[in-house]
């Protein structure tokens, strides 16, 4: 695999911040009956292969305003004491089931830019006693932690959500630990989109233009210090418009889950 050069291609990073942080406003306040590229809620969660027992153990609410693209947890193998942090931690879904797999002596840390997905954790975590989650603003391109301080990040949906993956992966390799783990779901395509859908910013925020060329993307995480363990597609994982669809059979738009390392 040639590692020297990504595909950059250029994109207003503030208005896809503005689409991103308005849509998902929308999932966490709203998600009944939102029309969507994407499916949102429990019904996606088991189509993606979370057991029963896990989501049974976490809020209903954060549930419904679901929007992942795949599962990893088998990836994570989260511990007992282990200190995780989920990138763009949306209305808790992961959040929550990382906290249960980590238990009292580990630590689950979700950070997000959107404030009322962050308002609707925080009432589910004081409504439901979660003790060792902690909640954090902020851009996962820049992350608010020091050098080493996780075990295994995880994250579900959000870096393509991303113009900078790039950093998106250093800041990961950075704040991990010696030996750390990265746990993901994410959308990838496996051709090079062309310039019009990659510079629409509402495609953007529905996980479709932000998609990065599969071969870029393992460039992207190679080169941040991380090394590929496993990676294998999510089928299961689906776009519901029309248009979507398209692009998903043109381009070769698809969900898959990543392992890697630090090394």
């Amino acid at each position: 695999m040639h590692m020297e050069t990504i595909t950059v291609v250029e994109v207003n990073k503030d208005v896809v911040q503005r689409k991103v942080k308005r849509m998902y406003t929308l999932v966490a306040q709203k998600p009944k009956g939102l029309k969507l590229h994407f499916e949102i809620g429990r019904k996606l969660c088991r189509e993606l292969g979370y057991p029963i027992k896990d989501l049974n153990k976490i809020p209903k609410e954060a549930i419904d305003s679901f929007a992942g693209v795949g599962y990893h947890f088998d990836f994570a193998n989260l511990k007992e004491g282990d200190k995780v942090l989920d990138l763009g931690s949306g209305s808790g879904t992961d959040l929550f089931i990382a906290s249960v797999k980590v238990g009292k002596r580990g630590k689950a840390v979700g950070l997000d830019m959107t404030n009322a997905q962050l308002d609707k954790v925080k009432k589910l975590i004081n409504k439901n006693g979660f003790t060792n989650i902690e909640l954090r603003k902020g851009y996962i391109e820049e992350l608010p932690f020091d050098e080493q301080t996780f075990d295994i990040v995880i994250s579900n949906g959000v870096i393509n959500l991303s113009p900078e993956k790039s950093k998106v992966f250093k800041e990961i390799a950075r704040i991990l630990k010696e030996d750390g783990r990265m746990a993901i779901s994410d959308i990838i395509s496996e051709k090079q989109l062309p310039q019009g859908i990659v510079c629409d910013p509402t495609l953007w925020a529905e996980c479709i233009g932000g998609a990065m060329q599969q071969d870029d993307y393992k460039n992207s995480i190679l080169l941040s210090g991380l090394k590929i363990k496993d990676i294998r597609g999510n089928p299961q994982y689906r776009f519901l418009s029309t248009g979507a669809a398209k692009a998903t059979e043109k381009y070769g738009v698809k969900s898959v889950s990543i392992l890697a390392v630090k090394i």
